[in-house]
């Protein structure tokens, strides 16, 4: 009996072995799955990381997500929100880094949180004392229900967007801000000093934040000069024209851009320009 014992013994072992080794090969669909949302942000970045749970027939808030507790905002593993610079969240000034992203849900008011800890997955696990920012913000009920949980960005701006979080018929945005301003300017001013002046992208500046159009438009003749089949060029320096009252001039420079988009074989340019005569 005892072979036989020991061939059976071998033979369970192998079967054993077989089936760990056919499961560990298993790939399966993940139900929250995963999602990093990078978004171009100012001069520079912000970067999501965090798992979508679905609704699948629950209800979420004040039940799946409990009121008044801390909530990791997503699911799996903790949610990572990084700052590739300096910005302001929710008003207070939040350094370039990686930050733990947690929130308390209520029914009239959220809690949102920038924390040190990069590994809060269950309110146990949650420190206050390594807390960078607690933002206050009231949540938005949608006329629709979202499935799957999100984290999203929109009314994004030169320096400002808005962070959005989504699920069921909740949403809650958090405003973000960055200084921008005064680093373009910097960066121009010495651009200015070197051999190879920046001469569109220093007028186009100026135009957009309204700054001096006098200097706007010497820069923007400059750089005409240096590329004058352009049409994009001779279109910026139509608009600054046009805004600095030159309509005459502005008429002009825009007939000019029309025929160069033509040439060019650009439509587009040739519609904006068309808009900016109609607009005098």
């Amino acid at each position: 009996m005892k072979p036989l014992f020991r061939y059976l013994s071998a033979g369970c072992s192998l079967l054993l072995c077989a089936q760990l080794s056919f499961a560990q090969g298993v790939k399966m669909p993940a139900p929250s799955p995963g999602q990093t949302i990078h978004q171009d942000f100012a001069l520079s970045f912000v970067e999501v990381n965090y798992s979508r749970p679905a609704i699948k027939g629950r209800k979420v808030m004040g039940d799946l997500v409990p009121f008044d507790k801390v909530w990791r905002t997503g699911a799996n593993g903790a949610t990572v929100i990084t700052f590739g610079d300096d910005v302001k969240f929710g008003g207070t000034e939040v350094k370039a880094g990686k930050y733990g992203l947690l929130t308390i849900p209520g029914k009239s008011e959220w809690t949102v949180i920038l924390t040190k800890s990069l590994d809060v997955t269950s309110p146990a696990a949650y420190k206050p004392e390594n807390d960078v920012v607690r933002v206050k913000v009231k949540p938005t009920s949608l006329p629709y229900a979202v499935e799957n949980f999100m984290i999203t960005f929109d009314d994004i701006e030169s320096s400002s967007a808005n962070l959005l979080l989504i699920w069921e018929k909740t949403m809650v945005s958090v405003p973000l801000t960055a200084e921008v301003d005064s680093k373009v300017v910097a960066q121009l001013d010495a651009a200015m000093k070197g051999d190879k002046k920046p001469y569109f992208q220093a007028a186009s500046y100026y135009y957009e934040t309204n700054r001096d159009l006098k200097q706007a438009l010497v820069w923007v003749e400059e750089a005409v000069k240096e590329n004058p089949t352009a049409f994009w060029i001779a279109t910026l320096k139509a608009r600054i024209q046009a805004k600095s009252g030159d309509k005459k001039a502005a008429k002009a420079t825009a007939e000019k851009a029309i025929e160069l988009a033509k040439t060019a074989k650009n439509d587009d340019y040739v519609v904006i320009n068309q808009k900016i005569i109609a607009s005098l």
